[in-house]
């Protein structure tokens, strides 16, 4: 039976994965993950490699099915539900590795984003007539006007993405990410790969996002410094188990969590100037 502490726990969550279980192959991957996010807080999962923290991502959009357990969003069960289900209640997602049309231009990558959002009828959208054409320019100005504006990618608006640097990409594919319009925003490695300016900048993105625009946002990030600066929870995993979770300050002294993935003690943060 849930008890009333309990129920008012959970209460506390926008998003929350229950008991989750995940094996490949007879292996596990995940054992018993519960984790929850507070609603307008960003939220960050970290851990060495091959700690399980993609696998907790893809179960909570759906590309993985969890073997047990459950994954509940502002109090619904969306265990079963399909990918493109989950994108539509509003759970976006960028990848570790830059999953973009490399032949196509930055604003229509971005537009893709937004797919969820059309329900334009067959014929008008065939034809580009009507309600289609309306809803494509109301689109493009509302991704001129915030999107493009927030992540400063102006000058590479026409550009094709497959001719931009690493850093550049990953900005086009948070930009269509928001063009989905998330309640949460899911983010693998968001500054893997990026030099100090590139991970400032990226850093300062992402507060600006939940800040400005209210988005509540979870990040798997290897980056100490990142996330001891950004992040207001951290959940740590370890072959699959959760660790430890709390606070940054926290964690950063948990001699579990040191023992397991940070290292040492004196974790030098703070790259962020705040």
């Amino acid at each position: 039976m849930t008890t009333v502490s309990e129920t008012k726990k959970n209460q506390e969550f926008m998003l929350e994965a229950q008991g989750l279980y995940l094996k490949f192959g007879g292996v596990n991957v995940l054992t018993n993950v519960s984790t929850g996010v507070k609603k307008n807080e960003i939220f960050a999962i970290i851990g060495p490699n091959g700690a399980g923290k993609t696998c907790l991502l893809n179960c909570i959009n759906r590309f993985y099915q969890p073997h047990q357990g459950k994954i509940i969003f502002e109090g619904a069960d969306i265990t079963r539900l399909k990918s493109h289900q989950i994108a539509s209640l509003g759970i976006a997602r960028t990848f570790q590795n830059v999953e973009l049309f490399r032949g196509m231009t930055v604003i229509d990558n971005i537009k893709l984003g937004s797919h969820v959002h059309l329900n334009t009828g067959l014929l008008s959208a065939g034809f580009y007539f009507g309600a289609a054409r309306k809803t494509e320019l109301g689109l493009r100005k509302e991704i001129e006007e915030s999107i493009i504006d927030l992540l400063e990618i102006e000058h590479i608006r026409k550009k094709t993405v497959g001719t931009l640097p690493y850093g550049l990409q990953k900005r086009v594919e948070l930009a269509r990410a928001l063009a989905m319009k998330p309640k949460v925003l899911l983010m693998d490695e968001p500054v893997t790969g990026m030099n100090l300016e590139e991970t400032e900048d990226m850093a300062r993105f992402i507060l600006d996002i939940h800040d400005e625009w209210g988005v509540t946002i979870v990040l798997i990030e290897h980056d100490m410094g990142v996330v001891m600066d950004i992040s207001d929870r951290v959940c740590v995993l370890d072959f699959g188990v959760k660790i430890a979770e709390g606070l940054p300050s926290e964690i950063r002294h948990n001699d579990e969590v040191i023992k397991a993935y940070l290292g040492e003690k004196d974790i030098t943060y703070s790259r962020l100037g705040a």
